[in-house]
C-alpha cells in the first residue's frame, strides 16, 4: 500500500513538473520568432497561436505582393461580456507582439466575427507613436505585456484603432 502511494506521489510530482516546464517554455517561445517576416507563414501562425484568443483564430491573410506589407487576422466566436472592449484590447495586444516580432509588418487588420462583423486596423507607426517606443527593441514577453497593460490603463485606445 505504501509503495502504491509513493508511486502515485512520484507520478503526480513528475506530471506537475512537466506541466510547469511546458508553461515556462511557452512564455519564452514567442520571442524565438523574433525577426520573422510576413512571408514566413508558419512563423506568423506560430506567433498568433501564442497570443490572445488563439483558440478563436479562423483565418490569416498575408498581403506581401507590394509594400506596405500587412496582415489580416480573422477571429470567430469570441465570448466576452464587453465585446467592443475585448476586440480593442485583443487587436492592440496582438498587433503589439506581431509588430515587435515581425520585421516587415507595416499594418494589421483584425476582423472579429460574432453576430455582426467588427473590423479594426492599426499601423506600426501609429502603435509606436501611441507607446512612444520602438517595438523592435523588446526582447521578452513580460516587458512587452507590461507596456501594453500600462498603456491600456493610461491612454484611450479608441483613438489608436481605425474601424472599418
Amino acid at each position: 500500500m505504501k509503495k502504491t502511494i509513493y508511486i502515485f506521489l512520484f507520478l503526480l510530482l513528475f506530471i506537475t513538473g512537466c506541466s510547469s516546464t511546458q508553461e515556462a517554455n511557452m512564455k519564452e517561445d514567442i520571442f524565438s520568432y523574433d525577426s520573422s517576416v510576413l512571408g514566413d507563414n508558419s512563423a506568423v501562425a506560430a506567433i498568433l497561436n501564442h497570443l490572445k484568443h488563439s483558440e478563436s483564430l479562423r483565418d490569416i491573410s498575408l498581403q506581401t505582393k507590394s509594400e506596405p506589407y500587412g496582415l489580416t487576422v480573422t477571429y470567430e466566436g469570441i465570448d466576452a461580456t464587453l465585446l467592443e472592449k475585448e476586440y480593442t484590447e485583443t487587436a492592440i495586444y496582438n498587433a503589439t507582439f506581431l509588430f515587435a516580432l515581425v520585421d516587415n509588418a507595416d499594418w494589421m487588420t483584425f476582423v472579429f466575427e460574432n453576430e455582426k462583423e467588427h473590423t479594426l486596423r492599426v499601423t506600426k507607426d501609429e502603435l509606436q507613436t501611441w507607446y512612444d517606443r520602438e517595438l523592435r527593441t523588446f526582447t521578452d514577453q513580460e516587458s512587452l505585456e507590461q507596456l501594453i497593460h500600462e498603456h491600456l490603463e493610461e491612454n484611450n485606445p479608441d483613438t489608436l484603432l481605425q474601424e472599418g
